[in-house]
């Protein structure tokens, strides 16, 4: 039996990481070390996500918290250099691309220990993007490379990895959607809010790109205004992006308005039944592109790029600009049905997590 160190350090790390916890237990062959680095230290979703998820408690709570780039990668690795060095794993596995998961690699590969990066491969080719950058550099010292999607298997190979280094194993984001979708469908949380499926705007957006730089935000607040004078949106809004919108003064208007929600982060289960019902989902998050092609949900993503092409080369999301109009153009073509037809990518079949525990398995 091989003991596995898997990682977790923020909210889209915990779906992921779920999905992988429960196939290693599930095989038999791997002891499982559970450690959150607590990049995401709000105690409360980090509770309720892994409760929701079906995760255990961690084995390791390192506490990290907020700050720079800089203090929180080097945090993590001041923190989980002495857990490995005293239980030994025989593999450390990362997903995703925040900062626990480059300080996480480089300190297991700093110590020898087999490295495995799940969700490998990723390019948004924007530099500018810090988790480009945790990308890339993830990629470039790990052993064992799994990717979600076929992009990730020619960037890898254009980078010069070799080929027998890379698994295309499909999407473990979908595992855990495939194993909770009948729980977050029960939830009925859209029914709850009194909203009718099909009938109203889910959205998110946290990068500091679009949530940091006043006139981004205004445009998107008009964006938002505009969406809401259609149907109902709902925004669970961190309080720091809630607290810039009402220095704006179209902030202030968009806080006004009867048709507005804005709700603390909510629960995975709930979300996602949010999402399977939403006439559109605007966002700015990578985890949320997929998701919606997996649900084949209307989504746009306001970004200029994608680390996640499948999901508008055959899924359901559009790349858009921050465009008022053009984002109340797309909320209007959602609600009346005239979105284009997506279909649901290959291997994203609910056994990805299954495939990289046997290869892996077999593989030490």
């Amino acid at each position: 039996m091989f003991k596995a160190a898997l990682i977790a350090g923020a909210r889209p790390n915990f779906i992921k990481i779920a999905a992988l916890e429960y196939a290693f237990r599930q095989s038999g062959r791997f002891e499982n070390l559970l450690i959150h680095t607590g990049q995401h230290y709000d105690a409360k979703m980090s509770d309720i996500f892994f409760r929701q998820l079906g995760m255990p408690e961690p084995d390791m709570y390192l506490g990290v918290g907020s700050g720079s780039h800089a203090s929180q990668t080097a945090r993590v690795m001041t923190e989980i250099e002495p857990v490995f060095q005293e239980h030994k794993p025989d593999v450390v596995l990362v997903v995703g691309d925040v900062n626990s998961t480059v300080a996480t690699a480089l300190t297991a590969k700093k110590l020898h220990i087999p490295l495995v990066h799940v969700e490998a491969g990723l390019r948004s080719f924007d530099r500018s993007m810090p988790e480009e950058i945790n990308r890339m550099a993830t990629d470039a010292i790990s052993d064992w490379l799994y990717v979600s999607e076929p992009s990730g298997e020619k960037h890898l190979l254009a980078e010069g990895q070799p080929r027998d280094r890379i698994v295309f194993a499909g999407n473990v984001m979908i595992d855990s959607l495939r194993r909770f979708e009948d729980q977050a469908r029960a939830t009925a949380e859209h029914e709850k809010r009194g909203l009718t499926a099909g009938g109203y705007f889910l959205i998110t957006a946290h990068r500091p790109a679009m949530v940091d730089v006043p006139d981004r935000l205004a445009i998107f607040a008009d964006a938002l205004i505009r969406l809401a004078d259609q149907a109902p949106v709902i925004f669970p809004i961190h309080p720091r992006t809630a607290a810039r919108l009402e220095s704006l003064p179209i902030g202030k208007q968009l806080m006004a308005h009867d048709h507005i929600h804005l709700t603390e982060p909510i629960g995975y289960l709930e979300f996602m039944c949010l999402m399977m019902h939403a006439g559109l989902v605007v966002t700015d998050s990578g985890g949320i592109q997929e998701e919606t092609t997996a649900l084949l949900q209307p989504c746009v993503t306001v970004r200029p790029n994608t680390e996640r092409p499948v999901t508008v080369d055959e899924g359901t999301n559009i790349l858009m600009e921050l465009d008022a109009a053009a984002i109340a153009e797309a909320g209007r073509q959602a609600l009346a049905g005239e979105w284009k037809e997506g279909r649901i990518p290959e291997k994203w079949d609910g056994h990805a997590s299954e495939r990289i525990a046997a290869h892996l398995a077999d593989h030490l």
